[in-house]
């Protein structure tokens, strides 16, 4: 089932007895058990009848107690198991998982990894729950994704904003919604969110960030590119090395393909690969500057700065000595 589908089912007051959550991104998974806790119950319902647990803490023969209980004073009691990736041992519950209470209503949040296939209590489970795989998304949704949470949230966001917080946040999606509810809290609803916007609230600069340091190196300008690292540099929260290298080569990945895909229109360029119209330019633009081979050192080189920027034979060097380093051997 999809997310709204879900959630949809907790508004309507028609919740399933089994419910597993499972997967790389912990994002859905936390929208839809937060939606569960506000939508299941009512407010006076819930001091009898919720019952939140931690997998690593949890006493499993106590928590199958509390599954079989019935509601106070209400149709039914909510139990949701967070962290359930912790657990050790299902064997307890897989009983339960055959033949549950149907005024319980069961949530099992297993996150960062989906629950292992062979195991029996994930067959039992995917024959008697609502299952929702949570996947990571692809970078080139991630903007689309921003875009959805803006309107949903009564704004709307200008391209180069929505590519900066992309950029800046990486594929972080609770990071990236959290910085924009509060965003929605400052602002007047109806109103595009720009760069300004998230320099004065969320403290991404608009001219010192990983988009525009990306953009210098595509440009082959070197005293911008030394600009940016300073700032990042006097400044270590605004971003970090093991954020920045994967941008950098998702540039020169774009570049590469390019350069085969052989195609000089930025609105073509766009949708081959997936992109921002503002991005598609940019390509275009380093394109002329950047040959195959080139590119190719380029992207060995960047991977052998990701395992220094992790700890592998950098020495003493800091993360801005690296990016110097990195930065120069880029683009001569």
């Amino acid at each position: 089932m999809e997310v709204k589908d879900i959630i949809s089912q907790f508004k309507k007051k028609e919740p399933k007895p089994l419910y597993l959550l499972h997967g790389e991104e912990p994002y859905f998974i936390d929208l839809i058990a937060d939606a569960a806790q506000k939508f299941i119950l009512e407010e006076h319902e819930k001091d009898f009848n919720e019952t939140i647990v931690y997998g690593k803490d949890v006493d499993l023969m106590a928590l199958l107690g509390q599954l079989k209980q019935y509601p106070m004073m209400a149709e039914r009691q909510l139990v949701i198991l967070r962290e359930a990736q912790d657990v050790k041992s299902w064997d307890v519950l897989i009983p339960y998982f055959k033949n549950p209470v149907p005024t319980t209503i069961f949530i099992i949040c297993h996150k960062y990894s989906k629950a292992d296939g062979r195991k029996e209590f994930t067959k039992v489970l995917k024959k008697t729950a609502v299952t929702f795989e949570s996947k990571k998304l692809y970078d080139n949704q991630i903007e689309s994704w921003i875009s959805k949470k803006v309107s949903s949230l009564g704004f709307t966001i200008s391209p180069k904003a929505s590519i900066l917080l992309k950029e800046s946040l990486g594929t972080d999606l609770g990071r990236i919604s959290k910085e924009l509810e509060k965003l929605s809290i400052l602002l007047k609803k109806g109103t595009e969110i720009n760069e300004v916007h998230i320099e004065d609230n969320i403290g991404i600069s608009k001219e010192y960030n990983v988009f525009e340091f990306s953009n210098a190196i595509a440009s082959r300008d070197i005293i911008k590119a030394y600009k940016i690292i300073d700032y990042f540099e006097k400044n270590p929260k605004a971003t970090h090395i093991t954020v920045i290298i994967p941008v950098i080569f998702q540039l020169f990945e774009r570049l590469m393909k390019t350069h085969f895909l052989k195609i000089g229109d930025s609105r073509q360029l766009q949708s081959a690969l997936g992109v921002n119209y503002f991005v598609a330019l940019e390509v275009l633009k380093a394109v002329k500057i950047y040959k195959p081979k080139k590119i190719a050192t380029n992207i060995a080189l960047l991977h052998k700065y990701d395992l220094k920027a992790k700890g592998l034979g950098s020495g003493s060097a800091t993360n801005a000595d690296l990016l110097r380093e990195l930065c120069y051997q880029l683009m001569h």
